[in-house]
């Protein structure tokens, strides 16, 4: 046995001086997040890695003398033999092999300390790159809580004396002596420990020279390359030719052939030495009774009382997204009506003072708006995800989940799309797999979101013939429009999973941390990070798209003063009657035509353009616009809002992307331009079928 993979020290790019590039990696849920917030605080830069959509943090460090280093805070692994973008971006940047990104100088490798074995594992494999570590070990005040301590010199001495620092980054227990570490300007190299059989390592030589030929592995020699592609079963570097990729499967053959079992025995070693290293280094003084964690997970993931639990949750979620965020949108909306009364009094009247109130005040409005659920949603996400309950509501949902294609982590973002597909897109960052990530955030926007919810309310006040419509019905209604919205986001997902995204999903490996009192700062960074991405990229989208629509409506102008006419005139308006033809089988006029055009920039803008298109003033109140609504007649006399094109045009909404903000939003998670448009597209499609089908149908049985 000799020791493993150990590459040329001189293939590493690290100078004998200090290091100013850190990388900090850790399993997900190891506090790795909260570290990186400690140690850059507002210094970040957040973006995606090119051609994936694997979010990509750099950040600035001041160390204890002033000096001042980057950092790079790498997506969460639970190994380098990558199964996910996250892992392959992982793998790649530490081995140098991504051009967008320079490898680090040295690594600060973050373990949960309660769960060491567990942990030590991605630690181990990242050692071998003969990179400078650093091993933090955090939550030390959940170890001495547990009457367990960890001996550091032992530790350290196992992996070739590294500095190991105990920590506690929620309470920024030990964050002087990591500065202190990442400062010295003698850093050490690591070893493992783990070993290869000396005829397993000569054909992994042998590999080596092979796919050199290919031009698959450049510089120098370091055997962790080819061990790291071999053991993939799906390579996932992109850029790989055919050829290449050919000549990783003849060689992961020809190593199986030789030495089968090879990656299993490799596992088994590595596990066997962290197995030694832990029993030597970890000592607990008093005999361990029923966890905290395990007590509460008693009544957290019970058949019964758990779901109690989440529904009431949810509830509370609910409530806090629907009423309590209500204010604040009333004082963001009030504050930009006034900032247009104050142009508008300020300004003589023309183009571009419309250009300012009607389009970028307006289009700025119509996202900042949704800042209070944003906030009140990610306030949740970040406090249930930093107490650990946010792995218990997974698990608990992947049954029920999964018989859509789907896993447990999609059920957070479907449930916030009820309040804002924008949030809810957001939110499918918390699922690993890139596949259930996808269909997640394609079928997202068919929950009912709060913008639907003026022109449902709208249609039913229209097709119910009394004054005074019961609550009962009311709610009827607005229940079946939300569960047709569930429905075909689960029968799409169905479909998506069986058919375009077709292929084994990865399993939901889930671990269930420790339940621990959450780090406000980190929640609070959370909500902050998400507002700030949210209302730089959606927001000039948004503003873009909301300009050229003003445009739409404006021109060309016909000099009426009649609004109505004026809209009928111009570009929106020839657009509706363009697309009459079209909708009309739908039960829908050039009028309808003109609100579907201008409520593509947000679903709730159908009710105003009504209200100009049929000149009634207040749009605040729905009774006006609900009986002007009433006595609208079509040329043939024959009233144009009867019940049959109410419910047509809610079934419509229930299905169509009429959201630019969301579209901007799965621009932006995508990375790219393919997936929103097939959204839209097929969203429409959908609504336009529907909403046919209950038009047409609702007449072949009588419906009026």
């Amino acid at each position: 046995m000799k020791d493993a993979l150990p590459p040329d020290a001189s293939a590493t790019g690290c100078s004998a001086g200090s290091i100013s590039y850190f990388a900090l990696v850790g399993n997900p849920n190891c506090g790795k997040t909260t570290l990186f917030n400690a140690l850059t605080g507002l210094k970040q830069k957040v973006g995606n890695y090119p051609g994936v959509t694997v979010e990509k943090k750099e950040g600035e460090c001041f160390l204890n003398h002033g000096e001042k280093i980057r950092i790079l805070d790498l997506p969460g692994s639970y190994s380098l033999h990558a199964r996910s973008p996250d892992e392959s971006v992982l793998r790649d940047v530490l081995l140098g092999r991504r051009k967008d990104t320079p490898r680090p100088q040295g690594v600060v490798i973050v373990l949960d300390a309660t769960n060491l074995e567990r942990h030590l594992y991605l630690a181990t494999q990242i050692m071998e790159l003969q990179l400078p570590c650093i091993l933090v070990l955090n939550m030390m005040d959940m170890v001495r809580d547990r009457q367990t301590s960890v001996d550091i010199t032992l530790l350290a001495e196992a992996f070739g004396g590294i500095p190991v620092i105990p920590m506690s980054a929620s309470r920024r227990e030990g964050l002087v002596e990591l500065k202190h570490a990442m400062a010295k300007h003698a850093p050490k190299i690591p070893t493992s420990g783990v070993s290869l059989e000396d005829n397993l390592r000569e054909s992994l030589e042998k590999s080596w020279e092979k796919l050199r030929k290919t031009e698959i592995l450049k510089g120098e020699k370091n055997l962790l390359e080819p061990l790291y592609l071999l053991s993939d079963r799906d390579p996932l570097h992109g850029g790989l030719s055919d050829h290449q990729y050919h000549a990783i499967q003849a060689e992961r053959q020809s190593l199986n052939a030789s030495h089968p079992g090879w990656e299993d025995q490799l596992v088994a070693s590595r596990y066997d030495l962290i197995h030694q290293i832990v029993q030597r280094s970890v000592q607990r003084h008093e005999e361990e009774g029923v966890s905290l964690s395990d007590r509460l997970d008693h009544y957290l993931l019970h058949p019964i009382w758990g779901w109690a639990v989440l529904l009431g949750i949810l509830g509370l979620l609910f409530t806090l997204i629907f009423k309590v965020a209500d204010g604040p949108m009333g004082w963001i909306e009030t504050f930009f009506e006034w900032a247009a009364l104050q142009v508008a009094s300020n300004m003589s009247e023309g183009d571009l003072r419309a250009l300012i109130t009607d389009g970028v005040i307006a289009g700025v409005g119509g996202v900042v708006v949704f800042l209070p659920q944003i906030l009140i949603l990610f306030f949740f996400i970040g406090f249930m995800e930093d107490t650990g309950y946010m792995a218990r509501v997974a698990f608990m949902m992947d049954r029920l989940m999964s018989r859509v294609g789907l896993n447990g982590k999609s059920f957070l973002p479907l449930l916030s799309s009820h309040a804002c597909a924008v949030p809810g897109v957001m939110a499918t960052r918390t699922i690993d797999d890139p596949k259930d990530r996808l269909i997640t955030i394609l079928v997202s926007p068919l929950a009912g979101c709060s913008a639907r919810l003026p022109v449902y309310l709208l249609m039913i006040a229209t097709l119910v013939p009394t004054e005074d419509i019961p609550w009962m019905t009311q709610v009827g209604f607005l229940l079946g429009m939300y569960a047709l919205g569930i429905g075909g986001a689960f029968f799409f997902a169905w479909l998506f999973n069986r058919s375009l995204l077709k292929g084994e999903g990865a399993p939901m490996i889930l671990e269930l941390p420790a339940y621990k009192w959450p780090a406000w700062t980190a929640i609070l960074w959370h909500m902050w990070e998400r507002t700030r991405l949210f209302l730089r990229r959606a927001g000039t989208v948004i503003l873009t798209i909301s300009i050229l629509l003003w445009a739409a409506v404006t021109y060309p102008k016909s000099g009426d003063a009649d609004p109505a006419i004026a809209m009928e005139k111009s570009l929106a308006g020839k657009i509706g009657h363009w697309m009459e033809p079209a909708i009309e089988p739908m039960g829908f006029d050039w009028k309808i035509g003109i609100g579907l055009v201008a409520s593509f920039a947000a679903r709730e803008v159908f009710v105003s353009t009504m209200s100009i298109i049929y000149s009634v003033e207040d749009s605040e109140d729905i009774k006006p616009l609900r009986n002007r609504l009433r006595s609208e007649k079509r040329p043939d006399g024959t009233p144009v809002y009867t019940p049959r094109v109410c419910l047509s045009l809610m079934v419509f909404y229930v299905f169509a992307m009429q959201c630019l903000s969301t579209v901007a939003v799965v621009k932006r998670e995508t990375n790219g331009w393919k997936w929103p448009l097939f959204q839209f597209a097929y969203m429409t499609l959908t609504a336009a079928v529907a909403s046919l089908l209950v038009y047409q149908v609702g007449g072949w049985l009588g419906f009026a």
